[in-house]
């Protein structure tokens, strides 16, 4: 098991995506890597799920959204200190030019673009979450 792997294992992740392929294939990946895994498919049912469950290490948030969107999502989660301390990274299908620096305005605390490269979401993953040295 190497260093990000064992950053990452046994962590619990809330995954917020209307798509259930996107959803489907994050969650199979991550929790064959150690990680427990919850899903919302918006960001209603992510900020329902988060004010009962405060024990989740990270939130990987879809930006396109129906209903709530992933900006919106991101600047409630922000805003309630019992949950804003918790790490967001920002998954877009859309990678446009100025689209990670929206995203970071928002309050998000990294960004990924789809398809997602797990290489590069393990790496953010384990920044976000390793102890401070």
């Amino acid at each position: 098991m190497n260093t990000t792997e064992e950053i990452l294992n046994g962590k619990s992740i809330l995954i917020v995506d209307d798509d259930v392929r996107n959803t489907f294939a994050l969650v199979s990946y991550l929790e064959n890597c150690g990680m427990k895994t919850f899903t919302a498919e918006d960001g209603f049912a992510a900020l329902n799920f988060l004010s009962h469950n405060k024990s989740i290490d990270i939130v990987l948030m879809d930006m396109m959204m129906p209903g709530m969107d992933g900006y919106e999502t991101i600047q409630k989660i922000k805003n309630d200190t019992a949950i804003s301390h918790i790490p967001i990274i920002a998954v877009t299908a859309k990678a446009m030019k100025g689209d990670r620096e929206k995203c970071l305005e928002a309050g998000a605390s990294e960004y990924v673009s789809k398809p997602v490269n797990m290489n590069e979401l393990f790496k953010k993953m384990a920044g976000l979450m390793s102890p401070a040295l």
